[in-house]
């Protein structure tokens, strides 16, 4: 008999695997309808909805591994890491979906969140307030005019899965929609910067990819994650997280 593995759990979602079977359950039903509706729109390989009965959404189990996991070891070759690149690109280029995405909050929204989490990284003590300053400023680079895309908005590298160098799909869609196609790109190579150069050889170099847009976005998306994962649990001190990534712009 098939053992039930828990992926995630917190206090919004959980996800739990058994045999080749993805169980999603999710307290939020909009994240949960966003997640079909991408999938069934995206031009890239996803998961099979094997079926719904919400608050539980099962999903088969994609071939290969996942690429890597933010704070540990990558295991896909620059050809592999190129292969994503050139899938995120083909995701970018896709007709728009309905929604906007968690990639497409307003400029407002966002400078609005960002400076409260920062004010209260600084006042909690959670984090020194020269390296809060010095993050507050790069990520004002991400803090610009974008043109929207079809983008994933969660596209860790941990979403995507490879087997050799060919790209077999990605998961988690729940924050899809109309976005900023470089907060995409920063989301998948945070943590991972060395391979940025081959994301890009993937991807393309016909567009505008302003390079300090996307370190804006690793400091931006790291100031707002702090405090979520220590609030459910998730430890963003551990070697090559959140804060480390916060550090390397000192």
């Amino acid at each position: 008999m098939d053992e039930v593995e828990v992926v995630v759990a917190h206090a919004e979602r959980a996800t739990l695997r058994v045999g080749d079977v993805f169980l999603k359950v999710d307290a939020d039903r909009a994240r949960s309808d966003a997640e079909v509706e991408a999938m069934s729109l995206a031009p890239v390989p996803t998961p099979e909805v094997l079926w719904r009965r919400p608050p539980v959404l099962a999903l088969a189990a994609l071939p290969g591994t996942v690429l890597g996991r933010l704070g540990g070891p990558t295991t896909g070759s620059p050809a592999a890491w190129a292969a994503a690149g050139a899938a995120i690109r083909k995701l970018h280029d896709a007709p728009l979906p309905p929604r906007t995405g968690r990639a497409g909050r307003s400029t407002a929204a966002l400078t609005a969140e960002l400076d409260g989490a920062c004010a209260s990284l600084v006042t909690d003590g959670v984090l020194p307030a020269d390296l809060v300053t010095r993050n507050r400023r790069a990520a004002g680079a991400a803090l610009r005019p974008w043109t929207p895309v079809f983008t994933h908005g969660d596209l860790q590298i941990a979403h995507v899965f490879v087997d050799g160098d060919e790209v077999t799909g990605i998961i988690d869609w729940s924050e899809a929609g109309r976005g900023d196609a470089l907060y995409d790109l920063a989301t998948f190579t945070l943590g991972h910067e060395e391979h940025l150069d081959h994301v890009l050889a993937g991807y393309g170099t016909d567009v505008d990819l302003d390079l300090d847009v996307i370190r804006g976005w690793w400091s931006l998306r790291s100031l707002l994650a702090v405090g979520w994962l220590i609030e459910h649990g998730f430890d963003p001190f551990a070697p090559g997280c959140e804060v480390d990534v916060l550090r390397a712009r000192m």
